[in-house]
């Protein structure tokens, strides 16, 4: 049974602990110890750069042989402190930037989860029916009346499709940052409530409509075919039509959320190669140029966040923020808004690459300086010389090395951030607060003492 299946609001939670298998396992920080990650090769940076260090050794063993052939193959050893100094500031600031990149990253990721946590708690307590004012104590200031006739039943299913966006959002937005656009991935399952996605009477087509004055909507088709956990859903079949409707004939668009179309950050482009050159009607000398334009896009996590705004605007208007009054909704909508914030955070983050020339010159650099190492050794070392080398090498390609993959914290290697497993945590939080914990107004005494009205 799914914990997000509806449950009366008047039925009273158990908050005992949870009888079943725990689906996260956290990690820990582990003892520390040094021996057993000396001779680790696993999530270490020796695969990553054993070429270019084995490279380097056979040049140092090719300095080696012609010194001890009797060919003078020696340098000053005044060369490599002069290249070493430009060597060492360029890695410092290499290795630094790669580095906040990463930890940005994370402390990004993290205030969305956290605000992601605020919203759904402020969600399922504060957003409550009025009291009944029949059944209020003698004394007692009457409570509002909403202005929809919502039972307890639909405004618990309402909110728990809220709480499941607000997971839904961190969700897209793991995806996005990775470049991998729509909805047919595996973790969306049981995300993506009906009043964001409405299927039609045919049963196969699930459609999304923002609004229907000639603005966009989203729809892709599914297949009864299953999906392999961890994969894109392969039982998805995208719908590779885009257009664009209009105000005036109040048609409604379709954008084609399963494809990497409808689903990219906003852009609107203007052709420069594709200028069509053609004479205008009423003036035959001159000539004008046709340009052709770039359809206009929405990211998913923004989708998701304006349905979010939508429901808060909804609860406002009907009537189930009476009890925190205008400052608990602004709460509310200020927490949507540092998601939004935190989202275009992690965007320039994976949109605003370490310019290439760093890392090409600091590649350059360490390559010239080993190089030109042997040549300064090998009179006072022989062949000693090679490892030597060897361990300068694999030192400075190996800080090289980790620079380039933190740098990219977003992606599903090793070193990167563990973005499934911070989603699926907070997927379990949210979880387990819509199938154990109560909501505002259960076990009180079911009347509104007046204090958050206006």
């Amino acid at each position: 049974m799914s914990f997000f299946t509806s449950r009366s609001s008047t039925e009273q939670p158990s908050l005992g602990p949870a009888k079943r298998r725990k689906l996260i396992s956290r990690q820990r920080l582990r003892k520390y110890s040094w021996l057993p990650d000396v001779f680790r090769i696993k999530n270490s940076v020796i695969p990553r750069v054993l070429w270019p260090v084995l490279t380097v050794t056979l040049i140092a063993a090719c300095v080696a042989w012609g010194e001890a052939n009797g060919r003078s193959v020696r340098l000053t050893n005044s060369v490599t402190p002069l290249l070493a100094v430009v060597v060492g500031l360029i890695m410092v600031f290499r290795n630094g930037t790669s580095y906040d990149r990463f930890w940005e990253g994370r402390k990004s990721f993290s205030s969305m989860e956290s605000g992601v946590r605020s919203l759904s708690r402020m969600i399922w307590i504060q957003v409550a029916l009025p009291p009944d004012d029949d059944a209020r104590p003698p004394g007692a200031m009457k409570g509002k009346t909403p202005t929809t006739n919502i039972t307890a039943t639909a405004l618990h299913r309402k909110k728990a499709e809220v709480l499941k966006l607000a997971v839904a959002f961190v969700v897209a937005v793991k995806h996005y940052v990775r470049d991998e656009d729509g909805l047919d991935w595996d973790d969306f399952v049981g995300l993506i409530p009906k009043s964001f996605l409405r299927q039609n009477a045919s049963g196969g087509v699930l459609q999304y409509n923002l609004v229907a004055d000639g603005r966009y909507g989203a729809t892709f088709t599914e297949s009864p075919d299953k999906t392999r956990p961890g994969t894109p859903s392969a039982g998805i079949t995208r719908d590779a039509s885009l257009a664009r409707s209009s105000v005036l004939d109040n048609s409604v668009s379709t954008l084609p959320i399963g494809s990497g179309v409808g689903t990219k950050r906003v852009r609107v482009k203007r052709s420069i190669d594709k200028l069509i050159n053609s004479r205008t009607p009423l003036m035959q000398p001159p000539e004008h140029q046709s340009v052709s334009f770039v359809e206009a896009s929405m990211p998913l996590p923004l989708l998701i966040a304006h349905e979010i705004s939508r429901s808060l605007f909804q609860f406002r208007r009907d009537g189930l923020l009476e009890t925190v009054g205008p400052a608990g909704a602004n709460a509310m909508n200020q927490t949507v808004q540092t998601l939004v914030e935190q989202l275009t955070a992690l965007e320039r983050i994976a949109n605003t690459p370490i310019p290439k020339s760093y890392s090409i010159h600091l590649k350059q650099c360490v390559t010239l300086y080993l190089f030109a190492l042997p040549f300064t050794l090998i009179r006072e070392l022989g062949w000693a010389t090679i490892p030597v080398v060897t361990v300068v090498a694999f030192t400075f390609m190996g800080i090289e090395g980790i620079a380039e993959e933190i740098e990219h914290p977003f992606g599903r290697d090793e070193g990167d951030l563990p973005l499934d497993r911070y989603c699926s945590d907070l997927r379990e939080e949210v979880e387990f607060m819509i199938a154990r914990m109560p909501e505002g107004g259960v076990g009180a005494y079911g009347w509104d003492d007046g204090e958050g009205d206006d």
